[in-house]
């Protein structure tokens, strides 16, 4: 043993002999019962896989020391996604169309240690909001467009400082320290303060503890990014993102204390050129808990300052947003979910850095689908307040059907200047998933908004994923 173990008295009474089967026949079906009757399936494979396959069995070759016999090499390369078709008719108010368009996404990853990897992520045939499409009936119909595109996406490194230090020495190191370099996605808070691909990178201190403050696990995130930052309160004269003239730092952590979690952030996006005074600033504050086995509450805050717009211009990014999410436990708690999510909106807050607004995670009312232009609901939050309330089953966790009804009411006057939403909006909307094998998805959406002040806005649509 090591000098640190040391043997302590026990009772042989603590242990029984093992069980015996004499007389009782083997039951493969038993055996499989165990394990809630799951079986292997066949699953979908990526498109292409060199090297050592995913989620395969042993056993495996052993790995190449290249980088030090502490950092073996394993290398593994694949190209996964899917493929995306949906037929809808939408009406967003000042425009009616009727089209079938599709979305290729594609993932590109070559795993070469056990922590490091480059990975890159493409979409060959949209660009810039425009899907291959053909729009076959409405108002605006523009016949077909098949739309080719080689720009990237993602496309980044990862790794662990630790483990490519303890491959170069040949010790092991004391401590893990996680980095990102290159296009690099970020995601915090759901996506609703950061959701955003930038040239950048990011290095975090994870897995820490504090006996003296009670915190069980914590993360700290520092991250920048000086390229390809979007911002929904920073565009161009045409109305596009500006992704040219931008920059982002920022810190962030996650902390698991209280019974609960705690997000918390701050970053500043500064502009260059023409978009000099256009830089703002961002905190944000969450905190996570069930509260007696009944209730499941987020509770976020996003506060927007510093924006200096010149010449009078409006300002974009100035306020403060408050958001509670709720689902609660029903007697099926993993498959029957209500929820009821709330917002109040001051002025106009803003994501640091994404390309949609704060509300998009609030229902299915306030997102669209990333590839017909399905309608929503006003998602910015600004000088607003509301909430969705809905249901979401889950049938045997093999498919999903969610009705919800929400509503955005404004603050101050109507056609206020600036604010996105003229007057009060309500929506009704339903989604159903339905898988059809182990790599195709059904889905079906419809929603109708009335929206007091404006034409009403309605859509449906079918879509069919191929996942690889």
């Amino acid at each position: 043993m090591s000098k640190e173990a040391k043997p302590i008295d026990q009772d042989p009474k603590d242990f029984r002999p093992s069980p015996s089967y004499e007389g009782k026949p083997y039951s493969p079906e038993a055996q499989i019962d165990i394990y809630g009757g799951k079986r292997a399936i066949d699953e979908p494979r990526p498109l292409l896989e060199l090297f050592r396959p995913i989620y395969e069995e042993g056993p495996f070759r052993p790995g190449s020391d290249i980088f030090g016999k502490k950092n073996l090499t394993f290398p593994a390369f694949s190209i996964f996604g899917d493929w995306r078709t949906a037929i809808a008719h939408n009406d967003n108010g000042n425009k009616e169309i009727g089209q079938i368009a599709t979305r290729l996404n594609l993932d590109v990853d070559l795993k070469l240690t056990a922590t490091e990897r480059l990975h890159g992520f493409f979409r060959p045939i949209d660009k810039n909001g425009k899907f291959t499409r053909y729009e076959f009936f409405g108002d605006d119909r523009k016949q077909g467009d098949f739309i080719l595109d080689g720009n990237i996406e993602t496309l980044f490194f990862e790794g662990d400082v630790g483990a490519m230090v303890s491959g170069l020495t040949g010790k092991d190191a004391k401590f893990d320290l996680p980095i990102a370099a290159g296009l690099t996605p970020f995601l915090f808070q759901n996506g609703i303060w950061v959701e955003d691909a930038f040239v950048g990178g990011g290095a975090s201190l994870v897995a820490k503890n504090s006996r003296l403050f009670d915190i069980s696990n914590m993360d700290v995130t520092i991250f920048g990014g000086f390229d390809k930052v979007t911002s929904p309160a920073i565009k161009n004269g045409d109305g596009t993102l500006n992704d040219d003239d931008l920059s982002v730092f920022g810190i962030a952590t996650f902390i698991e204390a209280n019974l609960g979690y705690w997000e918390a952030g701050y970053g500043a996006i500064r502009g260059r050129n023409n978009f000099a005074n256009d830089g703002y600033q961002s905190l944000t504050l969450a905190f996570t808990r069930r509260y007696g086995g009944w209730l499941s509450n987020s509770l976020r805050t996003i506060w927007t300052f510093g924006q200096d717009r010149d010449r009078g211009r409006q300002q974009t990014a100035d306020g403060i947003i408050f958001l509670a999410e709720n689902s609660f436990v029903t007697s099926k708690p993993s498959t029957l979910v209500p929820y009821l999510n709330l917002w109040v909106g001051l002025d106009r807050p803003q994501p640091l850095a994404d390309d949609t607004g704060i509300l998009k995670n609030t229902g299915i009312n306030f997102e669209t689908d990333a590839l017909t232009g399905f309608p929503k609901l006003d998602d910015t939050g600004h000088d607003t307040y509301g909430g969705a309330l809905g249901i979401q089953y889950l049938f045997n966790l093999d498919k999903q059907l969610v009705f919800e009804v929400a509503t955005v009411q404004i603050l101050g006057d109507v056609n206020e200047k600036g604010r996105a939403a003229i007057d009060d909006q309500y929506g009704f909307g339903v989604r159903y998933q339905h898988p059809i094998g182990p790599a195709w998805i059904a889905r079906a959406d419809a929603m109708y908004g009335i929206l007091k002040s404006a034409d009403d806005i309605r859509g449906i649509r079918f879509e069919l994923r191929r996942k690889f």
